[in-house]
């Protein structure tokens, strides 16, 4: 497969996954909002804080309002992670691949876009109910798009691109939204365990679709540390960040067409050894490492996956 399709694949899944997140991300906060105690502080920062995008909103937008940071997040199209810009990328990666990718996925991906940049015109923040329920649509439209993805394109090596695209996003969103709630949005150490505190992980939770599945777990508990472990170590779950990493590792064997645990190139060992890890760690290890501290060293390693996969397969080898 040319490095430019598999390229193209990717990044289509990648930027899909991503305008999801972002949705979920924006979501969550609001609801938080919605269920937290009256005269509790909003926390809208955190979100742009976990971005690491700060500087360029307080640039351009100064306050982190409600108001500012959802229009920064979802509709800004000069921020390039933004839900429309995410949308649009997408759009143009599947535009460059159309012959390979089915005619299902490029009218979904394209009205997913039209979705996105009609509600951007529109820019009606000031209505909750309005905004939750865009964000509904938007990670209907990225299940969708998966769905049809899964439905209609051969298994083959740019799906298989396509898989580890979304599934390197997951994982890393996924860990980003744990970090965010464990070291940013905790008001104080007397509210652990508290009312707003047990609120904000049921919240995570739901940000993560995971509410329902950690229930029949048989856990009856908002225990944090059994949060954590679900959402980091859970092999099942299929937003856990284990669960990503196993079946990313599982596409890129496909693709390089050795078995899994045979590492030849620099992403196999890299992409091998983090699934390792996360095979034999035990909560009580993270636990004692500290949730922040191991989360930053996550998403550095994922993002080191990242480079190597672009290293692997899309970096164009200059001619001699």
């Amino acid at each position: 497969m040319l490095s430019r399709v598999a390229d193209s694949i990717y990044w289509l899944n990648r930027y899909v996954e991503r305008a999801e997140n972002v949705a979920r991300f924006v979501e969550v906060n609001i609801n938080l909002l919605l269920d937290s105690p009256a005269g509790t502080d909003q926390q809208w920062e955190p979100l742009i804080l976990t971005s690491g995008d700060l500087p360029l909103f307080q640039e351009r937008y100064g306050n982190a309002s409600a108001e500012n940071v959802v229009r920064f997040l979802t509709f800004d199209k000069d921020y390039p992670n933004s839900i429309l810009s995410c949308l649009r990328a997408a759009r143009e990666n599947a535009r460059s691949v159309r012959e390979i990718i089915s005619s299902e996925m490029w009218q979904q991906v394209n009205s997913f876009y039209l979705m996105v940049t009609e509600a951007a015109e529109a820019q009606s923040l000031s209505d909750l109910g309005t905004v939750v329920k865009f964000f509904d649509e938007v990670k209907q439209a990225s299940h969708l798009f998966a769905g049809l993805m899964d439905a209609t394109m051969t298994h083959n090596e740019g799906w298989h691109f396509g898989q580890i695209g979304r599934l390197i996003e997951r994982a890393d969103k996924t860990a980003r939204i744990l970090d965010v709630k464990y070291f940013i949005l905790l008001p104080s150490v007397k509210d652990i365990g508290g009312t707003l505190d047990q609120l904000q992980w049921m919240a995570l939770l739901k940000s993560a679709s995971a509410y329902e599945m950690y229930r029949k777990r048989g856990q009856h508990r908002i225990e944090p540390t059994e949060i954590a472990e679900f959402l980091i170590l859970d092999q099942e779950f299929p937003r856990s960040v284990r669960s990503c990493i196993t079946r990313a590792e599982q596409s890129l064997h496909h693709i390089t067409d050795t078995p899994v645990g045979t590492w030849r190139t620099p992403i196999e060992r890299v992409l091998g050894r983090l699934r390792t890890d996360l095979d034999y760690l035990t909560i009580e290890d993270i636990v004692h490492t500290g949730l922040h501290e191991f989360l930053d060293g996550l998403q550095s390693r994922m993002n080191d996956v990242g480079e190597k996969i672009f290293e692997t397969f899309f970096a164009l080898e200059p001619l001699s």
